[in-house]
């Protein structure tokens, strides 16, 4: 009997951190180990800046200690989003989903646990409301984007642009660029695709037609990123990208939120849950200040000479 009660003592122990608040909703004991679920729907630079923004917080916290990370990847799958979630749900104390379609699968098999999402542009059209729930919106700044193709390039007249037609950011995101952007007096032409492999056609389709290629923050377009600068580059059309990530991958500028902070204010949030704040008095929250950089090769390729005062807020990729 010892030895049966003895084993179930080591069994708690290594489990360790569950327990009921008031309300009878799961809370995480912080004098025991602290598993931290990450689920990410892809592997791409910006994703996984995000990634180590949420890490960096929670290792720089009080808890750095206590904190084991689990990190699963779903290849671009839904199934394998919501597989990974549910594993997360038995296994985790806190699950972090990272883009919108992993928060969608984590938000059908976590309905108790806390779930924080990050890198998902807008969190009320995605469905992602719960008691369980908050998060931070990377909401892209579309008018300020609107803006640099103004500033940067005046003779432009149409945009092109790709986005993937089931990922609810990327449809909302090029829905919101072209109401400013027609608002500004600029034709834009949207080629909707499914997959990455149906990139290199929308790409086609739009050579000759448009003056220059807008993309927006997507999953599919960030990992073929290297094709849609190849093609971009061979046809001379300069591409104005959504993150600073699109610039350093041979983009002419960009203008967008910091990734790195948007984890980092995601791991804050969890910092603040652990510290005994109610999931429920935490709403969604935003970043409003975005960042602008240019490169250097492709700025002199176009012959882009910005101004000293166009400078002052530029940061160059070279």
């Amino acid at each position: 009997m010892k030895k049966l009660i003895l084993g179930i003592i080591l069994i708690m122990s290594l489990v360790g951190c569950k327990g009921k608040n008031k309300e009878g909703k799961e809370t995480v004991n912080i004098s025991e180990q602290i598993n931290i679920g990450i689920t990410q729907i892809v592997e791409h630079p910006s994703l996984d800046l995000i990634r180590s923004g949420v890490e960096d917080a929670l290792k720089n916290s009080k808890y750095k200690d206590k904190i084991v990370f689990n990190y699963q990847n779903a290849q671009g799958d839904f199934i394998t989003a919501q597989t990974i979630a549910a594993q997360f749900n038995e296994s985790s104390d806190i699950i972090v989903a990272i883009t919108t379609p992993s928060a969608q699968a984590a938000l059908n098999k976590v309905h108790e646990k806390p779930l924080f999402f990050t890198a998902v542009t807008n969190p009320v059209i995605a469905g992602l409301k719960g008691e369980n729930i908050t998060g931070v919106s990377d909401m892209s700044p579309v008018r300020e984007q609107v803006k640099l193709i103004k500033e940067l390039l005046p003779k432009t007249k149409t945009i092109g642009t790709i986005y993937t037609t089931s990922e609810a950011n990327s449809t909302y995101l090029t829905e919101e660029f072209s109401k400013v952007a027609e608002k500004e007096g600029y034709k834009v032409i949207a080629r909707g695709i499914t997959n990455v492999t149906e990139i290199a056609s929308a790409m086609d389709s739009l050579l000759g037609e448009v003056d220059a290629l807008y993309t927006t923050k997507d999953n599919n377009i960030a990992s073929a990123y290297s094709l849609i600068i190849d093609r971009a580059n061979k046809a001379d059309l300069p591409v104005i990208g959504a993150t600073k990530d699109f610039t350093k991958a041979g983009a002419l500028a960009s203008s967008g939120i910091s990734e790195y902070q948007v984890g980092y204010q995601t791991g804050e949030m969890v910092i603040r849950y652990l510290n005994g704040e109610k999931i429920e008095n935490m709403p969604i929250e935003y970043l409003n200040k975005s960042e602008i950089t240019i490169n250097e090769k492709q700025m002199n390729k176009y012959g882009i000479l910005p101004n000293k005062e166009q400078l002052k807020n530029m940061e160059i990729i070279k």
